[in-house]
């Protein structure tokens, strides 16, 4: 059986990737909605939480999905850690001061990042020219946008930047740890880390935001929060994995260089954002540096 690859890709799966760059997108836009009326940590709460409950409902019943839960428990606590719990508070906690779009361009760093993580704490990625120069255009994209705030002369405060920043690390080491899951039903290790993330951030929200103590949120919140988990995370991981299988994880990757336009979008549109010509040089310079780590902009040449 041949491996699939973005050559490959038929117009039905490039219309599942589009959609699920929509999907990923709207989560910024989702998450900005709903942090304004929910802190951040039960906002990542409900969001993994009712996510969980849906992917259990979803394939609960497939044979040896709790016994193989149950068996790789500790790995998975640190996966929901990593890939969860941390980045989801840290997103929404920047959200708190900046916009959606912003923030899915700070975070579509996360590639560049994992780069640079699987070079220091793997032993069979090493760093090609194409990789170098891919890290070198997207930290500059990144330096382009932060540094404004960094300066004191930015619109917005520099912890928030530095937040989605840290979300984006926080999903490359995720990725180097996740090598360990391979072999497993993408699907169980989705649910395993939501659920894992659930337990994780249980307790801190309690303790920190005491939730029961907040106002019950507009309607148009509880809506954005509804399809922050089941929309943007829960059904979002379906399509994911569909993609997957169809065409292999070269080709899935492409939706990083399609959420931050959607999110942009969608900012524009429903928030009154704006979007300013060093955020969009910013973008720019990390969407080249995307297409480098992926050799997309080299001539590849017969073998």
């Amino acid at each position: 059986m041949t491996t699939p690859n973005h050559s490959s890709m038929s117009a039905a799966t490039w219309g599942l990737l589009i959609l699920l760059g929509l999907i990923w997108g709207a989560s910024f836009f989702f998450g900005r909605v709903a942090v304004l009326h929910i802190p951040p940590m039960t906002l990542v709460l409900f969001r993994v939480g009712i996510a969980a409950v849906a992917m259990h409902i979803v394939f609960g019943r497939t044979p040896g999905f709790y016994q193989t839960l149950s068996s790789r428990w500790r790995d998975l606590l640190i996966l929901g850690l990593l890939n969860n719990a941390i980045p989801f508070t840290l997103i929404f906690a920047g959200q708190t001061q900046i916009g959606a779009g912003l923030a899915s361009i700070l975070n579509a760093t996360t590639p560049l990042w994992t780069v640079v993580v699987a070079q220091m704490v793997t032993t069979d990625e090493k760093i090609s020219s194409a990789k170098l120069i891919g890290c070198a255009l997207g930290l500059a994209g990144m330096v382009l946008l932060i540094g404004p705030a960094a300066l004191g002369i930015g619109d917005s405060p520099l912890w928030a930047k530095l937040a989605v920043v840290g979300a984006a690390i926080s999903y490359a080491c995720a990725a180097a740890f996740g090598k360990r899951f391979r072999g497993i039903e993408p699907r169980v290790t989705a649910t395993g880390q939501l659920t894992a993330s659930s337990l994780i951030i249980l307790p801190l929200a309690l303790v920190f935001d005491q939730p029961w103590t907040l106002a019950i949120p507009p309607i148009d919140v509880i809506a954005a929060v509804l399809a922050l988990a089941l929309v943007s995370t829960a059904y979002a991981y379906i399509l994911y994995f569909r993609i997957l299988s169809a065409a292999g994880a070269t080709s899935a990757s492409l939706v990083t260089l399609l959420v931050p336009p959607a999110a942009i979008l969608l900012g524009i549109v429903f928030l009154g954002e704006s979007l300013s010509l060093t955020e969009a040089s910013g973008l720019g310079l990390i969407a080249l540096g995307l297409l480098s780590l992926d050799n997309r902009l080299t001539i590849k040449r017969g073998r």
